[in-house]
């Protein structure tokens, strides 16, 4: 029987006052580009972001990997601006650039003053049109990926546990491996690959353009019309299958690695953006490990002086994620002791929840967060491309605040309760090896 779709939250509406600072005029030009413009006048400035929707999620086995590494290409040169001009000509008019890729988006963005717009669609729409991808320019940038992968995965330790506890969590999906990919499939993809994956993923009916800051909304879309309009759609992604079985049961995995003193990653699997769920688990988060009062720090940094440092992870997912712990443990403490003490602090959420102020305070910070982001050109364009890109609609982030504020403590117990479980649990610990002691 098929997986039933994750239910989407109900969302209550915008705060009146919140929702009268973006006046978000939209737009779909005949290729499927989707416009968002949100214009500020207040100073001069102009940020501009470009989103994908795709990431090492709509990869397979043989091409992982293949996401990122467009993140190199896209720098790489075009038709009409060709390599290494990208940044040239962007900075030489005063602007600065950068890219992200993650398991469900790719996200390319720059800054800049506002009389440089016109120059900077024309350098955005130039790569997604006419990308220049050939043997050359795949090799150099192959090169530079395997040793960002060496840098960060292979000699580090929270991505070796990381790469690993991803095996364990998945076994079916596509979440299961790195967002940077396996080392012998960067090593293996080949022009074709990338030519193809350009033209399904990098195409405008793929995409969403982000524009926020001084500028004229009329003119401005006639721009966009004018570079964007004529690149053609692209072939329909092939749909992600969410075939992750139930987790039945704890699943464990133990690294020998040189190292001072032992870790723990611990994931818990948890639900989809989309999922009610998810903004409980936002709070709950912030109360564990949110600053230097927060619950895990103080009972496990502090009190016990168990660990070094504890973190937990929550990020939003097109499919289900997982909720991670990590923790750097001091070297003559027992892992398991450590993973008993975590463990009896989250049956206690479960069981009676936050106390009343653990769960205002994390509603104070969120709010805070949520509204700084909110602050610049910048982070209002990201932050609203981020909630359409997982949530659906940008009109469902600005109801965060009220979405947080309206959680109870009884929310809280059900919602820890449901994922903070044994069976859902899956445990990496690195443990030192005698060439990592005789280093300490």
């Amino acid at each position: 029987m098929p997986k039933a779709l994750p239910k989407k939250a109900a969302v209550p509406k915008a705060d009146p006052v919140l929702q009268s600072l973006f006046d978000v005029q939209e737009a779909t030009l005949s290729n499927g580009l989707k416009v968002r413009l949100l214009p500020n006048h207040q100073t001069p400035v102009v940020s501009l972001y470009t989103f994908f929707q795709v990431g090492s999620r709509n990869e397979r086995p043989g091409i992982t990997g293949i996401s990122h590494l467009f993140e190199h290409m896209m720098f790489n040169g075009a038709k009409k601006y060709g390599p290494k001009m990208f940044d040239r000509v962007l900075e030489s008019n005063g602007g600065r650039s950068n890219a992200y890729t993650c398991t469900d988006q790719t996200v390319y963005y720059e800054d800049f003053a506002s009389d440089a717009l016109e120059k900077v669609l024309d350098l955005e729409s130039d790569r997604m049109r006419s990308l220049r991808i050939n043997d050359a320019a795949l090799s150099a940038e192959r090169q530079v990926v395997m040793e960002e992968r060496r840098v960060r995965v292979d000699n580090d330790i929270g991505g070796m546990m990381d790469e690993e506890l991803g095996t364990l969590v998945w076994k079916a999906h596509s979440y299961r491996w790195p967002v940077i990919g396996w080392m012998k499939d960067i090593e293996n993809i080949s022009r074709q690959d990338c030519e193809q994956y350009f033209r399904t993923y990098y195409a405008p009916s793929n995409a969403v353009l982000y524009i926020a800051g001084d500028f004229e909304p009329k003119q401005t879309l006639a721009l966009v019309r004018r570079y964007y309009g004529d690149i053609p759609k692209g072939p329909r992604p092939e749909p992600v299958l969410d075939a992750e079985p139930e987790q039945k049961g704890e699943r464990r995995a133990e690294l020998r690695h040189p190292a001072q003193s032992p870790s723990l990653m611990i994931a818990w699997r948890g639900p989809a953006a989309r999922s009610p769920d998810t903004f409980v688990l936002d709070l709950i988060q912030y109360a564990l490990i949110k600053g230097e009062g927060s619950r895990l720090v103080k009972k496990l940094v502090y009190e016990t002086q168990l660990a070094i440092s504890v973190m937990i992870d929550w990020s939003w997912r097109v499919d289900p994620g997982a909720i991670i712990a990590y923790l750097e443990l001091k070297p003559d403490s027992d892992p398991r002791k450590v993973e008993e003490a975590l463990y009896a602090e989250l049956e206690r959420v479960a069981r009676e929840g936050l106390t009343e102020r653990e769960l205002q305070k994390a509603k104070n910070n969120l709010r805070a967060d949520h509204l700084r982001e909110l602050a610049t050109n910048s982070g209002r364009a990201h932050a609203l491309g981020h909630y359409e890109s997982l949530l659906g609609s940008w009109r469902d982030g600005l109801a965060l605040p009220s979405v947080y504020a309206a959680t109870t403590n009884e929310q809280v117990k059900q919602v820890a309760a449901k994922y903070f479980l044994p069976e859902r649990r899956s445990v990496v610990t690195l443990i030192p090896s005698a060439e990592g002691k005789e280093m300490h």
